[in-house]
């Protein structure tokens, strides 16, 4: 398994560098139930790996969890998350967000997601949003 890439906080805890996709088509945006920590309805996501930046993380985690491939892109947020737990137990990341335009088939990735698809804004009002993608909607009036 890569390493993900990693910093430190202006407190100097350790800190991971992390990448999200929000993609929309047709008034629904694509989530994930996520099979893994932390668990979730959330939007494609993942670390950077070391070595990669954030252009590259963006485009492989789109085609590892959706099977989807990023045309289009274009940043929206960069900025740190802390309260925003990962399965390497660090709880700091910095989050590159960015609205994407896709092609190709969906396909849901078993061992990441439990399931996939469209959600509306009205549907996605009522599903437990993993964290990070809680503050993420919150902030582009996705969600109250």
């Amino acid at each position: 398994m890569p390493r993900p890439k990693e910093g430190k906080s202006r407190d100097g805890a350790p800190m991971h560098y992390s990448v999200g996709a929000l993609i929309e088509m047709g008034g629904r945006y694509l989530l994930i139930d996520r099979a893994n920590f932390p668990f979730g309805f959330a939007g494609v996501a993942g670390h950077i790996d070391e070595g990669e930046n954030e252009i590259q993380a963006l485009k492989r985690e789109v085609e590892e969890e959706s099977g989807l491939k990023v045309e289009r892109f274009r940043l929206i947020f960069e900025e740190p998350i802390f309260h925003d737990r990962c399965s390497r137990g660090i709880t700091g990341h910095y989050w590159y967000l960015f609205e994407c335009s896709v092609s190709g088939e969906l396909k849901q990735d078993e061992s990441e997601a439990k399931s996939i698809g469209w959600y509306s804004k009205e549907k996605i009002q009522n599903l437990k949003l993993e964290p990070a993608w809680e503050h993420w909607f919150k902030k582009l009036n996705i969600i109250e």
